[in-house]
Parts: C-alpha cells; sequence; structure tokens
C-alpha cells in the first residue's frame, strides 16, 4: 500500500515542477480562451453564460495536455519498474498488457479529439476548415472510439457482465458493447459539462478517482491502482492551480479524456453500477443540460432557467467559489454511497 502513496506523491511532485512553465508557455504560444467578443461573432451568444464568464478571457485552456501526457508517461515508467523488479503485478484479467493499452487509449484518444475542439475555441477555426468539429461529428467520433474500447473490453478482457447489488450478475453478452460505449460518451460529455467552474470537475473528479482506487486495490488489479495514483498525483497539483480564481483551465482536452478513463475505470474494475453514483455530481450536470436540450428542442421552451444546474445556481445569485464547495462535499456524499454500493455483493 505504502509504494502507491510514494507513487502518488512522486506525480504530484513531478506535475507540480512542471505545471508553471507549462502555464507560462500556454501564455506565450496563447493558447487562451478567446475574448467574448471574438466568441460572439462566430458562435451564437449565450448572455447568461457569458455574464458569468467574460472575465475569464486570456487565462490558458489545456492544462488537460499536461496531466494527459505526464500520467500516461508515468504510468507505464511504473508498470515498467514493478516488471524490472519483478514487483508482483496481478491483475483479474487476461493480459495485463492490454488492460493498460486500453486504458491509455482511452485516455489519449479523447484527448487529441478534445484538442481539436479546444484549437477551434481558441482559434475560432470557421466551421468549413477541416478543424473545425461540429457538435454532431465531434459525437460521432465519440462514439467510433467509445466502441472500439468497449470492443476491446468485451473480445479482448472478456467483460460482459454488469454486477447489480441484490439482484444479481447479468451477463450482456454483444449488448455489452453497446452499452459501456454509451457509459464512456456520456461520462465523457457529463465531465465537460461540469467543467465550467474554477476547480469544479478536476476537484469533483479527483474525489471519484480517491473512490475507485479504493476498490481497485481492494480487488489487486496493479496496473489499474497505479493509472489512478499517478493520475490522482497529476489531478492534485491541477488542482492547486484550477482553483478560484483559476490560473489554468482544463479545456475539451482534458475534460472529454478524463471523463471517458473514467467511465472505462469503473468499467474494468466491473462496477458500472457503482460508476453514476460516484459520479453522481457529473450525472446531475449531464442530466440538467440533456433536460434543457430536449425541453427546448421538443417543446420549444426552456424547462430550467438555464442549464447546467452549476450555472442555474449562478443565476439564482450563489458565487462561483461556494458552489464548487458545496458540489465537493456533496461529491464526497456520494462516493460514500458508491463504495458502498461497490462492495456489496
Amino acid at each position: 500500500m505504502a509504494l502507491y502513496f510514494y507513487i502518488t506523491l512522486i506525480s504530484l511532485i513531478i506535475h507540480f515542477v512542471l505545471i508553471v512553465p507549462f502555464i507560462n508557455f500556454l501564455y506565450k504560444k496563447k493558447f487562451q480562451r478567446a475574448d467574448q467578443k471574438t466568441l460572439d461573432a462566430f458562435n451564437k451568444p449565450t448572455p447568461i453564460y457569458d455574464s458569468f464568464h467574460k472575465h475569464k478571457s486570456g487565462i490558458p485552456v489545456g492544462g488537460g495536455i499536461l496531466v494527459l501526457l505526464v500520467s500516461s508517461f508515468l504510468t507505464l515508467f511504473f508498470v515498467g519498474g514493478f516488471k524490472f523488479f519483478e514487483i508482483h503485478t496481478n491483475t483479474n484479467y487476461p493480459s495485463i498488457i492490454l488492460e493498460l493499452v486500453i486504458i491509455l487509449f482511452s485516455f489519449l484518444s479523447y484527448g487529441l479529439l478534445g484538442v481539436f475542439d479546444d484549437l477551434n475555441k481558441i482559434f475560432i477555426w470557421k466551421k468549413k476548415q477541416f478543424f473545425g468539429l461540429s457538435l454532431r461529428i465531434k459525437l460521432i467520433f465519440e462514439i467510433i472510439l467509445a466502441v472500439i474500447i468497449s470492443s476491446a473490453l468485451y473480445f479482448g478482457l472478456q467483460i460482459s457482465i454488469v454486477h447489480i447489488p441484490f439482484f444479481g450478475v447479468f451477463d450482456l453478452s454483444y449488448f455489452y458493447i453497446i452499452f459501456a460505449s454509451f457509459v464512456i460518451v456520456a461520462f465523457a460529455n457529463a465531465v465537460n459539462i461540469t467543467d465550467g467552474l474554477d476547480g469544479l470537475a478536476s476537484g469533483v473528479l479527483l474525489i471519484a478517482l480517491i473512490s475507485f482506487w479504493t476498490v481497485a486495490r481492494s480487488i489487486i488489479d496493479v496496473p489499474l491502482s497505479i493509472f489512478i495514483a499517478v493520475w490522482i498525483g497529476g489531478m492534485i497539483a491541477f488542482l492547486y492551480f484550477n482553483i478560484y480564481p483559476a490560473r489554468i483551465f482544463l479545456g475539451d482536452t482534458g475534460a472529454l479524456s478524463f471523463g471517458a478513463a473514467f467511465a472505462v475505470i469503473g468499467l474494468i474494475l466491473g462496477k458500472a453500477f457503482a460508476l453514476p453514483i460516484i459520479g453522481g455530481i457529473f450525472v446531475i450536470e449531464i442530466v440538467t443540460s440533456l433536460i434543457q436540450l430536449i425541453s427546448k428542442k421538443y417543446m420549444g421552451k426552456k424547462f430550467f432557467t438555464v442549464a447546467p444546474f452549476h450555472l442555474l445556481l449562478q443565476y439564482k445569485g450563489w458565487e462561483e467559489p461556494k458552489i464548487v464547495m458545496r458540489f465537493w462535499v456533496f461529491s464526497i456524499i456520494f462516493a460514500l454511497f458508491g463504495l458502498m454500493i461497490a462492495f456489496l455483493k
């Protein structure tokens, strides 16, 4: 157990040392959120959202890139170190390498998709240009990646069951690919939607990751335990610079990548039922957004004054730090309930 704490601490130190020069690099390359006037010229204005976030123009977007690359490298380094020094690397699946490939592919592939979206927002590429991904095209790419990952889980790691506490274990067979794909796409977008306030998505995700690390250690899944331990270290360092007032944002690169990887962790651990509970804040955020979208499209009116939920609270007069802190508290409560569900037979 102590070895994983060392891994987290080393990851934290490395990320912390790199993040300040990385922020300076992003400033130098103007990898920043465009000013509101420029955004309004190319996108449909969103008055309520803009009124709360216009002061954040110019803050670097791309913190997810650093965590993504450094965490991936450190995961490979530590797994390789375990092998080199012949430290026991147990897993519940046929192949440690395949499990690691699936995790990192989820992490990096959705991160790459997020890079295109960030670049489009930062440099305001027009839709007719190659990199300008519309929401529909972006969703198609997300689904394609999710199907690839889900197929690898099913055919490679031979995962096809879903455990529902008190009801038993259900074998979904080929339908598992559809189920897992939906979970991955849903959480990729849920984390992206939640990433709207300083420290909100990163803090909630950190709490959820600690919960899943507890589960991974309980079943002695070494590759997954190493990956989560490294990722936690990176998220702590990032959160230090992301809390209000933020010096850096995750961007779609981090939000999409982290959401997808979080979902894949839950699927690999066999805790798909606990996943929406541990990630309860993410579920609330995406559900409120979905209700708003459906209401506007099919009923011609808004269900909420504004969505997602954190923006509604801002509109109601809650200060940003107050919303974030209370979401963290509720995230801890969700995590505790989720862990209770995860350990039920």
